[in-house]
């Protein structure tokens, strides 16, 4: 492959990955993993340390770029950015306006992606069980609790970005799924689609910081203890099915300083439960019908690129 075709191939994963990011299901790690470039995405981004320094002091730019593997990095987040802007506004668009099919896609995703996960797991011994079990609970007691939102902190941007940029080497969650759970992601989505540039930056350098601080231990983690690493993302995303169900009962509001309505609290509803309280139609048929896409969509992907790396 020429290598036009093969930086345009990369390029084109990126925007998978960073598609696979603004929707709160899928992991950018997953898509990363499953499109053959999971492993030297996470050397890449090792490789960008103090050595990096040494090596640009002693032989100059060039020789600092092939150390950091440059291209493939420049590359690939140029598709995820491009990615990222691109999508933001229509998805902050379609969860404005179509909330229980945008969830119910998103649910489906989430569904698929533990199914992923689990697939990983070559044994469930106790050690394999318990983290299992701690991964759900921390999932519910996080969508459980009152979101957090923005207020004039900008270290919670910082470290909202410092947190879900691990998604990038973590396969099976996704950054937008951690900032739902904290709260953030209408935030960021906003901002995106605003072009609040003073707040990208300051979440950029979080993830920026993130990437770089977390890289070696994450890598060194699912090294260490794959199978109880794997079990625990596996909990995590059980957990977090509450997170995006779609048909919930607002239990107690609350108006921020911009006059936005927060839900502080919510209550799990059927269908038919929702129908009768809201008045609102459950679009059932249709929301069932988006899960199953969602479902087929990940596995799909993931049985494809399975088959893609075995004839590779």
């Amino acid at each position: 492959m020429s290598k036009a075709k093969s930086s345009l191939l990369l390029f084109f994963k990126g925007a998978a990955m960073g598609a696979a990011d603004v929707v709160p299901g899928v992991s950018g790690g997953t898509i990363a993993f499953i499109s053959g470039i999971y492993e030297e995405l996470l050397d890449s981004i090792r490789s960008v340390n103090l050595n990096a320094l040494s090596v640009l002091k002693r032989e100059g730019v060039g020789a600092c770029w092939r150390h950091i593997n440059g291209s493939f990095l420049l590359v690939l987040f140029s598709g995820i950015l491009t990615s990222v802007f691109s999508l933001a506004r229509l998805v902050s668009y379609a969860l404005a306006e179509h909330p229980i099919l945008v969830w119910s896609f998103f649910f489906g995703l989430i569904v698929a992606s533990v199914i992923y996960i689990a697939q990983q797991l070559p044994t469930l011994k106790s050690p394999e069980i318990l983290a299992m079990v701690l991964g759900t609970l921390c999932a519910l007691a996080i969508g459980l609790s009152p979101p957090l939102q923005l207020t004039d902190g900008w270290m919670l941007v910082f470290l909202s970005g410092a947190l879900a940029i691990c998604a990038m080497i973590l396969p099976g969650i996704s950054g937008s799924f951690i900032l739902v759970l904290i709260g953030m992601y209408p935030t960021v989505m906003q901002a995106v689609t605003e072009h609040n540039w003073p707040l990208l930056a300051v979440f950029a350098l979080g993830c920026g910081c993130g990437l770089l601080l977390f890289a070696r231990f994450l890598s060194w983690l699912l090294a260490t203890y794959h199978s109880v690493t794997m079990s625990l993302l596996t909990g995590f995303l059980l957990g977090s099915l509450i997170v995006v169900w779609p048909w919930k009962e607002a239990v107690e509001i609350m108006i921020d300083d911009r006059g936005n309505e927060i839900v502080i609290s919510h209550r799990l509803l059927t269908p038919g439960e929702f129908e009768a309280l809201s008045g609102i139609d459950p679009q059932t048929l249709p929301a069932v019908g988006l899960m199953v896409f969602g479902i087929v969509l990940v596995l799909g992907l993931e049985y494809l690129g399975s088959r893609l790396r075995r004839r590779g």
